[in-house]
């Protein structure tokens, strides 16, 4: 079987899926622009072969890298990034060289726009926030005045908080359409609520072989005002957002893949979307979950998810037993210019025999993700807001 993965050096704990495909006797093929002599001592061991491309933003250079594999080692099986960024690169490459396990072109804009993933959510009868596609002022007035202020605006393809507003009042919405950015735009009612991501990884019949919830604060917020991030991998999923997530892949026809569905828990009843505790889809994202998070899920419920997905590929079985005992696994990062009562001496004495991850983030991930982060495994929910309060207190 040949597995063809796109930037395998980013992030950085992706040497795992390779690692895990390795041993179960894949030819991992990497392509990226990272040099070679620059990859991490696991990674070079997985790789059946690398191919730097100087750009993964040319296409022509990774369709030449694609096309030198599969000279040199037959049909290619699978190409994927298991990034949001290379999603629809790795759909048109799937679509050139006829991979069928993954999302191809022609399906490739309900996993990327949100206007057309409302639709799909609203067509399988799963609650979901009224949107309006931003056109004219009068358009977004009208569309106000049905639902109330405040609104989201936030384009309608994008991940995280990049260029995302909460406008209050009719003054602020007429100034975003003074201002209109030149890509699409969809503008949706605001939902008083916790994000809660539904995570698995799919069989070829859609069926989940392994499921998470993971809490998330709102990362508009954690953007725009400069807030350190906090987020934790839950113990257990709740029967509804299981129910929910699995109905939403049956309503995308996504299989076998790492996805990150999130969803609203409502801490306020809302006409239309359900009562307090219920949850409301918000949006997809057909890759793991950001950052380190496939780690916490592992750390989490005692697993590896990076072995389960590669014996998904390799099987179509989860292949690894449910855990008898799962925890709250707890990231809390600090950012430059802020105040923080402990120092890391203080931390690491106090958390370093639950402490599993703590380093220094990517540049890159500063204003999301912190300069340094902590990831903690715990037992309670209180022990885990006692972790975030210690890290992070001022």
């Amino acid at each position: 079987m040949n597995f063809v993965f796109i930037s395998p050096h980013f992030p950085h704990t992706y040497w795992q899926f390779c690692d895990r495909l390795h041993r179960n006797g894949v030819n991992v093929l990497g392509i990226g622009d990272a040099p070679y002599d620059g990859l991490e001592a696991p990674l070079k061991a997985a790789l059946t072969e690398y191919y730097r491309v100087d750009s993964l933003e040319d296409y022509d250079q990774v369709y030449r890298a694609v096309a030198f594999f599969a000279f040199r080692y037959g049909k290619i099986d699978w190409i994927e990034s298991m990034n949001e960024y290379w999603l629809e690169q790795d759909a048109r490459l799937r679509t050139d060289f006829n991979v069928t396990t993954g999302i191809r072109s022609d399906r490739i804009r309900f996993i990327k726009e949100k206007s057309l993933m409302k639709q799909l959510f609203l067509d399988a009868g799963i609650p979901t926030a009224r949107q309006h596609v931003v056109s004219t002022v009068e358009a977004g007035l009208a569309f106000a005045e049905t639902v109330g202020y405040p609104l989201i605006v936030k384009p309608n393809i994008g991940v995280g908080a990049t260029d995302t507003w909460k406008l209050h009042n009719d003054a602020e919405l007429r100034e975003f359409y003074g201002h209109l950015p030149k890509v699409p735009y969809v503008m949706e009612e605001f939902i008083e609520g916790d994000i809660c991501s539904y995570d698995a990884i799919l069989d070829s019949r859609c069926e989940p072989l392994f499921e998470s919830m993971t809490w998330w604060p709102p990362v508009m917020d954690i953007v725009n005002k400069d807030l350190d991030l906090k987020y934790y991998t839950c113990p257990e999923v709740p029967e509804q957002l299981r129910t929910l997530g699995r109905k939403t892949v049956k309503a995308f026809g996504v299989d076998r893949r790492f996805v990150h569905l999130e969803f609203f828990r409502l801490t306020k009843g809302r006409k239309g979307l359900g009562k307090k505790g219920d949850f409301a889809a918000l949006e997809v994202n057909m890759r793991p979950a950001g950052g380190y998070t496939p780690d916490m899920m592992d750390f989490a419920h005692s697993t590896d998810v990076y072995q389960i997905y590669a014996n998904m590929v390799t099987g179509d079985t989860r292949g690894l037993p449910e855990a008898e005992k799962h925890y709250y696994c707890v990231y809390a990062s600090r950012k430059d210019g802020h105040s923080y009562a402990h120092t890391h001496e203080e931390i690491m004495a106090a958390y370093g025999s639950r402490m599993m991850m703590q380093e220094e983030m990517p540049p890159m991930n500063w204003p999301q993700m912190g300069r340094y982060m902590y990831t903690a495994r715990l037992e309670t929910f209180e022990e885990a807001q006692a972790f975030i309060d210690f890290v992070q207190g001022a």
